[in-house]
């Protein structure tokens, strides 16, 4: 664990204080007799994952999941790209999610890897307030973007004859659309707030990147904007999406029940079994730590806390593409038809 030294920065024209541990006395003292004075650190410590054993090797598998993570986003976005027949409005969601997983693993992997691999663990200020504002911009649209594809499910297999003047381009880029705006405006005021704290009690954020908790839980003033703005956006981030999910799937069932051929149920409900694996993968690790947090009354091991939340954020952005995007039809015959030139080539060469 490391010191702080540098100079820390107070919200009043040319004011600085340089120093370690007493210039923290200092500012607490000064918090606690003027509370409009603002005090912002020259940056924070991230320090999970203090006593797990062989962490050296999760990190290394994180290294594989990102690779395997850009290698396979990368492959299904450029698919869709060049492949004008996939330029519809479910793969222009499916291509939506590829770009959203590409941005979300590329926002947190690198940096855990610089953090705990290669031990530079201190984040400037400013670069943590972009990293929280980008992380949780992308953690919205996975959700929404999960969501999403569940919309186009239903429309498919409850309205079949109408499904193409339903869920038309123009319908489909115009929810991506909202859904981009309201992803990318609703951290901007999160983040904001963040720069209306103190950090005077520590600089040491106990998580796997400066995470919204963790860092507004150091402020030495009222925090309690910042927790109730915490608790909504959860509430909105992942319940919301999960809500829509569930009441599509009952829509879904209730239509496949109302089919006459045993064959055209199992067939109907096949199409959905991909997108229940991301459903699970994404959803319900997070609700399950956050759920034996608040109901169990049971405090998890710090690290392994860290450590379910970091694989809750970085495995379903590697397996999405893997057990979604290319396992679909369209996708996979193209990939294939990919690998056949390739082994010409070689061949002939």
């Amino acid at each position: 664990m490391q010191d702080v030294s540098g100079c820390f920065r107070l919200c009043l024209p040319g004011a600085q204080v340089c120093g370690t541990s007493s210039a923290m006395t200092f500012l607490r003292r000064l918090q606690w007799n003027d509370s409009s004075v603002l005090i912002h650190p020259p940056g924070f410590y991230i320090i999970g994952f203090t006593s797990l054993p062989f962490v050296n090797l999760y990190f290394i598998f994180l290294t594989f999941v990102y690779v395997v993570s850009v290698v396979f986003n990368t492959c299904v976005i450029y698919i869709i790209y060049v492949d004008l027949r996939l330029h519809n409005p479910k793969y222009i969601a499916v291509g939506n999610l590829a770009v959203v997983d590409l941005v979300l693993n590329t926002c947190i992997i690198p940096g855990m890897l610089k953090a705990f691999l290669a031990k530079n663990n201190f984040v400037p200020f400013n670069l943590c307030m972009v990293q929280m504002y980008v992380y949780y911009s992308f953690i919205c649209m996975e959700s929404f973007s999960i969501a999403v594809l569940a919309y186009d499910r239903m429309i498919a297999i409850c309205f079949p004859l109408r499904h193409g003047s339903i869920n038309t381009m123009t319908s489909m880029s115009c929810i991506l659309g909202v859904i981009w705006c309201f992803c990318l405006g609703i951290p901007i005021f999160s983040t904001a707030i963040m720069t209306r704290l103190s950090y005077c009690d520590s600089v040491n954020v106990y998580s796997y990147f400066c995470d919204y908790a963790p860092v507004f839980r150091l402020a030495c003033n009222d925090n309690t904007l910042q927790w109730a703005v915490a608790s909504v956006l959860s509430l909105v981030i992942l319940l919301g999406p999960l809500s829509f999910i569930i009441l599509s799937y009952m829509s879904i069932l209730i239509a496949v029940f109302r089919m006459k051929s045993v064959e055209s149920r199992v067939k109907a409900l096949a199409t959905c079994t991909e997108h229940l694996i991301l459903v699970a993968v994404f959803f319900f690790p997070v609700l399950i730590i956050f759920m034996v947090g608040l109901l169990a009354r049971i405090k998890p091991d710090p690290d392994l806390r860290v450590l379910s939340l970091s694989l809750a954020s970085c495995i379903p952005p590697c397996l999405n593409p893997i057990v979604y995007s290319l396992k679909t039809k369209e996708i996979k015959s193209k990939v294939l038809t990919m690998f056949r030139r390739i082994k010409v080539q070689v061949v002939n060469d």
